[in-house]
């Protein structure tokens, strides 16, 4: 039915079928009611109606010009049907006949071309700044018979209305149970569309998730728009709403549906014991294992009584239930010191820690486990707070091989995210090429601020890609996550009791 109805329309406005109205050789003049009550702008909506079922009404402009002394010009300018825009629409030369301070016009039109015929019937009426045209049109297409009503109501603008018409802002409450399935908030882009992403697994796990997100929105004073704000919206498809200015400029904006993307996230709000072959030690639960810290190798100064703290523990007070906090610890005075290890960074990496699998302890750390997608962005909140002094390690002849000196070096923090690619599941980066250009990695998100943050600093970094390399879904990769809380804790360089904290740790990939 639409269909024929639209097809109904594009025929009648592209033939400009109303060329005239009923005319009247003795009509009074009324310039000065047209002049002063009747020319200009009006703003107003157009509701179809076919077969006794009613379309949502569209918002629509129209213009009144004076055509003579008691006739006018009655055109729709850009009319558009079902989203659709047509053209331009005019009644010519309407001749006006007073009752009271009501004003009316009317006319007639037979129509035949091809499958189409159709007879439309116009009336109208203009009074106190309002105009109501009622069209009823009487068509058979292809056969078909079909009853058409079609009105417009508007009011006159008085030229000092705005004519803004845009959403400002929108947005998703995490904190309502319905969007919390958003991972990133929508952005308005210059084309009037509106993306956002969503975790691709929870979407799997409730077919209705779509279909009842709860967007809010802003928009332009004394606008209107055509989907009310917090409200729940089904976007498991494409939504437009129009927006429409004081003035009845109407700009559509488009809710895409969105894009669905698989999501590895660490909250740290579950921490537990684990055993090493010198005893047990706190690490953060994560799905399939997958996280590791510097603790194991702590575990050992542990077993010696030479540490009694960790360089990574829980910390209650995160953004949401726990956070990982890291912690530089002094070990000169340990056996770690005979290694070179003048200092232990804290250190929380996806991988394992593989006590004596290298021949230098930076090699302990096995970063990297497998990811079958193409990450986009790493996100997630940090602090920051540099220790003192600062140790640098080095190495010299004789015994003991390595000397450490102190410094007044204000000590950063290292948080990345590294892709590369593996030829066997068992090959991983370690601490002596995370930072290189080994020729495996082909994608890097890195922290470049590691400077003291006394709040919760968010970040969002996006992966980039080294020059000439692209994702390749037939290769295989792994994902290292590391953060550490002293930069460059690999060479045992760092300020003592460097406090980094973590949380709300995410890479989306597609």
């Amino acid at each position: 039915m639409k269909k024929n109805l639209f097809y109904l329309f594009a025929l009648i406005c592209s033939m400009s079928l109303f060329t005239a109205c009923s005319d009247d050789d003795e009509a009074p003049d009324y310039s000065k009611v047209i002049e002063s009550e009747m020319a200009g702008n009006y703003k107003g909506t157009l509701t179809v109606t076919v077969e006794g079922t009613t379309m949502p009404s569209e918002p629509q402009k129209i213009k009144i010009e004076k055509a003579g002394p008691s006739a006018i010009n009655l055109s729709l300018a850009n009319f558009s049907f079902m989203g659709i825009t047509i053209g331009d629409v005019e009644l010519k030369n309407c001749v006006l006949s007073q009752n009271g301070n009501v004003y009316t016009f009317t006319g007639t039109q037979d129509l035949k071309v091809d499958a189409l015929s159709c007879t439309i019937n116009a009336k109208g009426t203009i009074a106190n700044s309002a105009v109501k045209v009622d069209m009823d049109i009487d068509a058979t297409v292809g056969g078909l018979k079909q009853s058409v009503k079609v009105v417009y109501e508007g009011t006159r603008l008085t030229g000092s209305e705005s004519s803004e018409a845009k959403i400002t802002a929108f947005s998703f409450d995490i904190s309502n149970e319905a969007n919390a399935i958003v991972i990133e908030q929508p952005v308005i882009n210059e084309d009037n569309t509106i993306t956002f992403r969503v975790n691709e697994e929870e979407v799997e796990k409730n077919a209705d998730a779509l279909k009842n997100l709860v967007p809010t929105f802003t928009i332009s004073d004394k606008a209107t728009s055509s989907v009310e704000s917090g409200k729940a919206m089904n976007l498991s498809s494409d939504v437009t709403i129009a927006v429409t200015a004081e003035d009845g400029k109407v700009v559509e904006y488009v809710v895409k549906s969105p894009t669905k993307n698989a999501v590895m996230k660490f909250t740290f709000d579950e921490w537990e014991e684990l055993q090493s072959d010198f005893g047990a030690y706190p690490a953060p639960k994560s799905k399939n294992n997958v996280l590791a810290t510097s603790n194991p190798g702590a575990a050992m100064l542990h077993s010696f009584n030479q540490l009694t703290e960790w360089p990574a523990l829980e910390d209650v007070q995160g953004v949401s239930g726990s956070a990982a906090k890291l912690v530089t610890l002094d070990t000169r005075k340990t056996a770690a010191a005979i290694m070179g290890a003048g200092i232990t960074s804290g250190s929380l990496f996806t991988g394992r820690f593989a006590f004596g699998e290298g021949s230098t302890t930076i090699e302990y750390t096995k970063f990297g486990v497998l990811y079958p997608k193409k990450p986009l962005f790493f996100k997630g909140v940090y602090k920051f707070t540099p220790g003192h002094p600062f140790i640098e390690t080095h190495k010299k002849s004789g015994f003991p091989q390595y000397e450490f000196i102190e410094t007044d070096a204000i000590d950063e923090c290292a948080i990345q995210a590294v892709l590369y690619t593996i030829t066997s599941e068992d090959e991983t980066l370690d601490g002596t090429n995370i930072d290189s250009d080994d020729e495996r990695i082909v994608a890097r998100a890195r922290l470049e601020d590691g400077t003291a943050k006394d709040d919760w600093t968010p970040f969002n970094l996006e992966f980039k890609w080294k020059e000439g390399a692209a994702y390749d879904a037939t290769k295989t990769y792994k994902l290292a996550i590391v953060c550490s809380s002293s930069k460059d804790g690999a060479n045992f360089n760092g300020a003592a009791n460097s406090t980094l904290i973590v949380d709300e740790l995410e890479v989306i990939g597609e």
